[in-house]
């Protein structure tokens, strides 16, 4: 272990809450855009709607088959469509909310800033994310991570998505790291882990389901908490 001295971390699904953050604010639009009066009779129908919508637009975006702005354009309006709502207009407004109210939320993992606070004293700590820089960036202040990282590395600022080892190398050349003193830890298997070892740099799988898998990882985890051992 104290041959590594920077730790990357991914940011949604691993330190931020998104699935809590997301359902929170969905909640909030299904009112004030009162969606009942367009036909969709319970929320619980539109949340799950929306996120198989969601996870395929961010698929293709991670794949480089869709841009940003088309996965912003068609995510609510393709999700509004399988409720028979064909009405660009309102999905435009409230994806506008979305980005602008999600972002504010700050449910974390478990032990995030705890363990956060631990790591920081020992070893340098950065953020290698997919999501939009402007998102993100107001994701890490609202929520209080922003103090504990040296680098924060987007896609968008990369010019790829992970798993794409481009976004690895970028990140450890902005460190100033080297592979064997860098390790990666995120809660996709293949986008974070997989992709990670593919450049060389070891991993830590954050697996709170503990979703059976073949991977042979450098270390997996299912509580934040417990890096405090890792570490």
């Amino acid at each position: 272990m104290n041959n590594y001295q920077h730790i990357f971390f991914d940011l949604d699904h691993t330190l931020w809450d998104f699935n809590k953050n997301s359902r929170e604010t969905l909640e909030e639009l299904f009112e004030i855009y009162s969606l009942k009066n367009y036909g969709i009779e319970a929320f619980e129908d539109f949340v799950k709607t929306y996120k198989i919508v969601n996870d395929l637009k961010w698929d293709q975006y991670r794949k480089g088959e869709i841009t940003k702005e088309v996965l912003r354009a068609t995510r609510f309006y393709d999700t509004l469509l399988r409720f028979e709502i064909d009405h660009p207009e309102l999905a435009a407004e409230i994806d506008q909310e979305y980005i602008l109210r999600s972002p504010q939320k700050t449910n974390l993992f478990p032990h995030a800033l705890e363990v956060l606070g631990y790591l920081s004293e020992k070893y340098a700590l950065h953020i290698i994310t997919n999501g939009f820089t402007e998102v993100q960036d107001i994701k890490m202040t609202k929520s209080g991570l922003k103090p504990f990282f040296t680098h924060e590395i987007t896609s968008e600022i990369a010019g790829v998505n992970k798993p794409d080892p481009v976004i690895f190398r970028y990140a450890m050349q902005k460190a100033g790291a080297k592979r064997k003193e860098s390790i990666m830890i995120g809660d996709n298997l293949q986008v974070d882990c997989v992709g990670a070892r593919r450049v060389g740099m070891d991993q830590v799988y954050f697996n709170p389901d503990k979703v059976p898998h073949q991977e042979k990882l450098t270390f997996e985890i299912a509580n934040l908490g417990e890096l405090k051992t890792l570490f």
